[in-house]
C-alpha cells in the first residue's frame, strides 16, 4: 500500500479501479481540511491524462511495473525511440507518455533510463536523479550575485524551461534535479 506522501513522478497505483502512472507533481495545498497533493496522472489503458488532487493519509494499491535499462538513440518527431543495450530491441514511447520527463532527454546523454512496462506494454521512464543539460538561452548573469535565491527563467538544449539562479548565463552547463526540474548546481565538467 502507497500512501499519498509516497507518491512521486514515475509511481503507478490504483485509484478508483484504474491503474494511474505519476506524471507531474503540481503542488501541494493545506487548507481545513487538511494538506491536498496535486498530480497530473496518465490512465495506463486508456492513455488519458487527467489531473488529481489526494488528500493526506489516503492510500493506493501499488500497481506492478517491469522495468528494462535502455537508452536514449533519437528521437523521430513526438516519438523517442530507446534501444536496449545488450538485445538491441527498440522501445518507443511518445511525448505524452514521457510527461515532463521528455525534457531531460537527448540523443546525446550518455546515460540508461528504466522503461516501465505495465502488461508488457511500455508506459513510462524513471530518469537519474539529477541530469547536466545546457543552457541555450537566458538573460544575461548578474555578476556577485551568488545566493542562488533569486532565480530566473532559463531554456535547456532540449527545449525544457527551468528556473536558475541570476549568476547562470547562456552556455552554461547545469545539473538539474529531475524529480521536481530545479537547478542544483554548475556542472563541474
Amino acid at each position: 500500500m502507497l500512501s499519498t506522501n509516497e507518491i512521486k513522478v514515475g509511481t503507478a497505483f490504483m485509484y478508483e479501479n484504474a491503474p494511474f502512472i505519476v506524471q507531474r507533481m503540481l503542488g501541494q495545498k493545506s487548507g481545513r481540511a487538511g494538506m491536498v497533493t496535486r498530480l497530473r496522472v496518465k490512465n495506463i489503458v486508456t492513455g488519458g491524462t487527467q489531473d488529481l488532487g489526494l488528500d493526506a493519509g489516503e492510500k493506493f494499491d501499488e500497481v506492478d511495473l517491469e522495468e528494462k535499462t535502455v537508452r536514449l538513440s533519437y528521437v523521430d518527431g513526438d516519438e523517442f525511440v530507446f534501444q536496449d543495450q545488450e538485445t538491441w530491441d527498440e522501445v518507443r514511447l511518445t511525448k505524452e507518455d514521457l510527461g515532463d520527463n521528455g525534457g531531460y532527454l537527448s540523443p546525446d546523454d550518455e546515460y540508461d533510463v528504466s522503461i516501465t512496462f505495465y502488461e508488457g506494454k511500455a508506459v513510462g521512464v524513471k530518469l537519474p536523479v539529477n541530469v547536466t543539460r545546457t543552457i541555450t538561452y537566458c538573460e544575461p548573469g548578474i555578476k556577485g550575485d551568488t545566493s542562488g535565491k533569486s532565480t530566473k527563467p532559463a531554456t535547456l538544449d532540449t527545449g525544457l524551461e527551468v528556473k536558475v539562479p541570476l549568476f547562470c548565463n547562456t552556455d552554461d552547463r547545469i545539473v538539474i534535479d529531475t524529480r521536481d526540474g530545479s537547478f542544483v548546481e554548475r556542472a563541474k565538467n
